[in-house]
């Protein structure tokens, strides 16, 4: 396919199968078909055919291997190149001698007939069996015209040589930028016949190098999927594909190799580098028990991981399917300028006839007719507006999958493009989702708060309890990870604490009570009530020793969200099942002016009606199945990427980072997006507005009009992939509300 009204005839062939619905895409080359179960392939890839194409299965992401598809287009390229420097080589002379007078020898002309014989021919022979294809098929594309052109000028420069004078051994001709009117017919146009393809074919090169540069974030996705594993079998290790490995076998992670597949460690700790997979510049520290992603890289130590997920089934793969399923999609300024582009040509060569009938009918000279129908048929470029749409959003999905944000399509960034409210769910959202110790206040001149959490993890040991696993992680990240010491005589009361031995010390962990407290440790409960923290109490060999706050802690990036969401004017509201307190201590320490709690699943989706029905357009973040109805009734749904898959399913817009910071670089992306577009689509539609009249009346030279038919799709997608370096606005950092952001 070479311009928008290929992509409007393989849709129309396809849409005339019974049930069968199509998208094609310009720029990835691709079509997403739905169609019945019954149907075949081949019955879709025949359609296709009949249409005057070819087309095949594509592999599916998971079984690409970026090394033959890298191999198959450099062989493209080579032949593209190839082509182009035998046509800029033949050319090249042809140009010089027909733009500069001063030049031009006896029977220079002949020489240029000699040369521009072969480009006419061979350097054109891609735009003849395109168009000759199309004529099979009562089809007329961007390459009829250029075939039309090429011939044409091509016919009136022999004409003009053998039969009208302009092949005398001492004919001399100007060069004009806008062509000759003169009588006689001593002009040829050689300088049209080679300089049509040799600006065409080049023009495409640029454009299918741009194009191609556009769809690299797919392609790093790609090369990120591991060959082959380590699996350890019985003690000993062994190198197999990865289609090989299968859930639960134990596979082997040296540092600086990227894990094979998405696992649980089962031994050693190390660094991850997920920057590639997820957007997290940071490397995160795993042991045994934590989770790691397929495609990230080890940077630390040995990691023995045991495989979850395999294939298909990866997050690789899934972030890989979105991605690829975001491209095949179209938006509505798409849709659009491809219907504006399916009558296009068959309107441009009309208006070439009439411009030749109109310039004969007015006993003009014949060599200004053809010469003003010549560029009416070059200049007329459908190719721009068929690539104003499709290459943006092939690079918006690719740089977002960098970021960290993963749309379902086209329509999920024009959904984020208008946003204006947003309604955020607390936990596992806004919040880690799990209790965490926030800060911890010792008596002062007592045991201090690092031997005062050492005793605390320690007996907290034995304990099932959240708050006191909780209290043991954080303990064990203070003291640095090393073993902390044993208990004895272990003790546990429901609902009240537990007690042991720690170092010949009678330690207890409980909730305070009472009024002899200390008057720190009173002020710090009371700081946590209000905070609708939980408050435990540390008592050792009876005495009060230190009040830990635990609680389901904010993620930091969060509080920039919120704020960068406030400041692009989108209204953040909160949503959550969880208490009244809880959601109002949140709320305000993030700013939140809108807060419901208690909230069911159908309170949820009920507030989404409400604020659509008051003419809002809402998006809902969320990770749970309680979330999911809301999501699908909103204009916009957005999962969190450790959402469930219910969740991820019903959402437009997935955010593979653990916290939402990445939100809003998504509205920011899309709008930038959106304006993209439609910078793209004025330039198409404006150059072909100003330029068609300027051919029709014949002030453009066909050469010139050539030029500038190759450049329109050049700048065009090179204006696209400016959005391949976006970067986000740094965030600045806001002030916490409260006491409650404070954390050792």
């Amino acid at each position: 396919m070479t311009c928008a009204a290929c992509v409007r005839r393989v849709e129309r062939k396809l849409g005339k199968l019974e049930g069968v619905t199509a998208e094609v895409n310009l720029a990835t080359g691709r079509a997403r078909v739905s169609h019945p179960a019954q149907m075949t392939a081949r019955e879709l890839t025949s359609a296709v055919e009949a249409a005057g194409y070819t087309a095949q299965l594509v592999v599916t992401p998971t079984e690409v291997t970026p090394a033959r598809t890298d191999d198959s287009a450099e062989a493209a390229v080579g032949q593209e190149r190839e082509r182009l420097v035998i046509t800029a080589a033949l050319s090249l002379p042809v140009l010089v001698l027909s733009m500069a007078p001063a030049l031009q020898f006896d029977n220079w002309q002949w020489l240029c007939f000699v040369l521009a014989a072969p480009v006419a021919v061979w350097g054109a022979r891609p735009f003849h069996q395109r168009a000759l294809s199309g004529l099979r098929h009562t089809n007329a594309t961007m390459d009829t015209l250029v075939s039309l052109g090429v011939v044409a000028s091509f016919c009136w420069s022999a004409y003009a040589l053998f039969l009208g004078g302009a092949g005398e051994p001492s004919m001399r001709m100007p060069f004009s930028l806008v062509p000759s009117t003169s009588d006689g017919m001593v002009h040829v146009y050689l300088e049209a016949t080679v300089g049509v393809p040799l600006f065409v074919l080049g023009g495409r090169f640029l454009e299918g190098r741009a194009r191609r540069g556009t769809g690299a974030a797919l392609r790093s996705l790609a090369r990120l999927a591991a060959k082959e594993v380590t699996v350890r079998r019985h003690g000993s290790d062994e190198l197999v594909p990865i289609e090989r490995l299968r859930v639960g076998e134990v596979f082997v992670v040296r540092p600086g190799e990227r894990v094979a597949s998405d696992g649980e460690v089962t031994e050693g700790s190390s660094a991850v580098d997920l920057s590639l997979v997820t957007g997290e510049s940071e490397p995160v520290e795993v042991g045994p028990g934590a989770t790691v992603t397929g495609g990230s890289v080890n940077v630390g130590g040995l990691l023995l991981v045991r495989a979850t997920a395999v294939g298909a089934d990866t997050q690789l793969a899934r972030i890989t399917k979105l991605v690829t399923d975001a491209q095949a999609g179209k938006a509505r300024a798409q849709r659009l300028a491809d219907t504006v582009s399916g009558v296009f040509v068959p309107v441009v060569l009309a208006l070439a006839a009439t411009t030749l009938g109109f310039w004969l009918g007015a006993d003009a000279d014949p060599q200004a007719a053809i010469t003003a129908a010549v560029a009416v048929l070059v200049v007329a470029c459908p190719c721009a507006l068929g690539l104003a749409t499709p290459t943006v959003l092939v690079a918006a999905t690719g740089r977002g999958a960098r970021l960290g944000v993963l749309v379902s399509g086209p329509q999920a960034l024009e959904g984020l493009r208008h946003i204006d409210t947003v309604v955020l769910d607390k936990t596992g959202t806004l919040t880690s989702g799990h209790m965490s110790v926030g800060r911890v206040t010792a008596v002062p001149d007592g045991l201090g708060v690092n031997e005062v959490l050492r005793l605390a993890g320690a007996v907290e040991q034995g304990s099932e309890h959240p708050l006191g696993r909780a209290i043991t992680a954080h303990a064990r990240r203070v003291t640095g990870d090393g073993p902390l010491p044993g208990v004895s005589g272990f003790h546990a009361v429901a609902g009240q604490g537990v007690s042991g031995h720690v170092d010949g010390r009678v330690v207890e962990v409980l909730a305070p009570e009472g009024t002899d407290l200390p008057v720190s440790l009173r002020t710090a409960w009371e700081r946590a009530d209000e905070s609708a923290r939980t408050a435990v109490l540390v008592r050792v060999d009876g005495t009060a020793a230190a009040l830990i706050e635990v609680a389901d802690l904010v993620r930091p990036g969060s509080y920039r969200a919120v704020d960068r969401l406030r400041r692009l004017g989108v209204r953040p509201v909160l949503a959550t099942g969880d208490r009244a307190a809880v959601a109002r201590a949140v709320a305000e320490d993030m700013g939140i002016a809108e807060v419901h709690a208690r909230c069911t699943p159908w309170d949820k989706a009920e507030l989404v009606r409400r604020l659509r029905a008051e003419g809002r357009r809402v998006a809902v973040v969320g990770d749970g199945v309680n979330d999911a109805a809301a999501l699908a009734g909103a204009d916009l749904g957005i999962a969190m990427g450790t959402g469930t898959d219910v969740v991820i399913g019903a959402a437009d817009v997935t955010l593979v980072r653990s916290d939402i910071e990445a939100l809003a670089d998504a509205v920011r992306l899309a709008r930038h997006t959106l304006g993209t577009i439609r910078v793209n689509l004025v330039w198409a539609f404006g150059y072909n507005a100003v330029t068609m009249p300027l051919a029709m009346v014949g002030l453009l030279n066909p050469m010139v009009a050539a030029v500038a038919m190759s450049l329109s799709s050049v700048l065009v997608v090179a204006n696209s992939l400016r959005l391949r370096t976006w970067q986000p606005s740094p965030a600045r950092q806001p002030r916490a509300r409260s006491a409650a952001r404070d954390v050792l």
